[in-house]
């Protein structure tokens, strides 16, 4: 709630005559998981067809397209030692605890930043409840029914340069306002929020550690980065058909989604 123009979410005008789900229904100090949006997300596509209403799941992160979709469990949670993990991690920092995982499982530890305490806490956590830590993704396995996906395709120049607009627009939008007024609702203490794209680096702003200019350039690398991340993951998936984006794109989905459903 109240990270809207970072996450640019819909407005309320582009919201309009078309039912959105799963918005706005955490506060900022809430930790937010991709096992508790798995759960929140299956149920309202569940409730969605019920009522006879083809749900439409727009991406995102690739990980929680595919936890949502597929057949994608998640190991269980200890609170005790969990809590312990997260007391040595305010005593000792992320890096020491980076340095343990990756004696006890290096492959794991090789994909987690050695400043993300958060999922470095889940590794060790996983770790000592199952024996393992495993850094592979499930099969490509639907656990839901009847699924279409379709992929737009951007030429790389283009989305690095929309990037860019869209972080010149935040920016014009007040993004630094909204960062200082959610820090007043406890932005700083969400283990999530606090770590998002443009939030961070706003933080950072705020406290010093970066200029504006900087901040802004900071915003505009981290997520050209985090794009090509996403687009990796994806292009990894052999369900996907890719569609070019454009004026086109909606006409052509239409026609990939009926040829799919004609074929079965």
């Amino acid at each position: 709630r109240g990270m809207d123009i970072g996450t640019a979410k819909p407005t309320a005008v582009e919201q309009a005559g078309i039912p959105h789900h799963l918005l706005d229904i955490m506060d900022v100090t809430q930790t937010a998981s991709v096992a508790e949006l798995q759960s929140l997300a299956r149920a309202t596509i569940g409730a969605c067809r019920q009522r006879g209403v083809v749900p439409l799941l727009a991406g995102g992160s690739a990980l929680y397209v595919h936890a949502i979709l597929d057949d994608f469990a998640f190991p269980g949670t200890d609170p005790v030692l969990r809590a312990r993990l997260e007391a040595e991690l305010a005593e000792v920092g992320p890096a020491v605890l980076h340095e343990r995982l990756a004696a006890l499982a290096p492959d794991a530890a090789a994909g987690i930043l050695p400043g993300n305490g958060r999922r470095i806490v889940r590794a060790l956590e996983v770790r000592e409840l199952t024996g393992s830590v495993t850094s592979t993704l499930p099969s490509w396995e639907y656990a839901l029914d009847d699924v279409v996906q379709v992929g737009l395709d951007v030429p790389r120049e283009v989305l690095d340069e929309r990037i860019e607009q869209r972080v010149d627009r935040m920016w014009a939008d007040g993004l630094v306002a909204e960062v200082e007024g959610l820090v007043a609702r406890g932005l700083r203490e969400g283990r999530t929020a606090s770590l998002a794209l443009g939030y961070r680096q706003v933080l950072g702003f705020l406290d010093g550690e970066l200029t504006e200019a900087e901040a802004r350039q900071a915003t505009v690398t981290g997520t050209r980065r985090f794009a090509r991340k996403q687009l990796g993951w994806f292009r990894r998936d052999p369900r996907i058909d890719w569609v070019p984006a454009g004026p086109d794109a909606a006409t052509t989905v239409a026609a990939v989604v009926r040829g799919i459903v004609q074929g079965s």
